[in-house]
């Protein structure tokens, strides 16, 4: 589920728990839309989190490798 899921999710639920007065026999629409919202909060984290990991560079090695040329006069 990416970003756009979890946003989804998010707002349908908000719909549901706060715009909505239907009544269903059987079904409280205010704790569905409130599991939802927690699922998009947690799909969010959840997607953030690993493209922040994915995002990261390795480290630079510690110093750069150079070739030096050496310049020894010998009598």
């Amino acid at each position: 589920m990416g970003i756009g899921g979890c946003i989804g999710l998010l707002a349908v639920g908000a719909i549901l728990t706060f715009a909505t007065d239907w009544h269903m026999a059987g079904v409280n629409l205010d704790l569905v839309g409130v599991i939802m919202m927690i699922v998009g909060i947690i799909g969010l984290a959840t997607y953030v989190s690993i493209l922040k990991r994915r995002r990261t560079q390795p480290p630079s090695p510690a110093a750069p490798v150079v070739d030096v040329e050496d310049n020894r006069y010998y009598k």
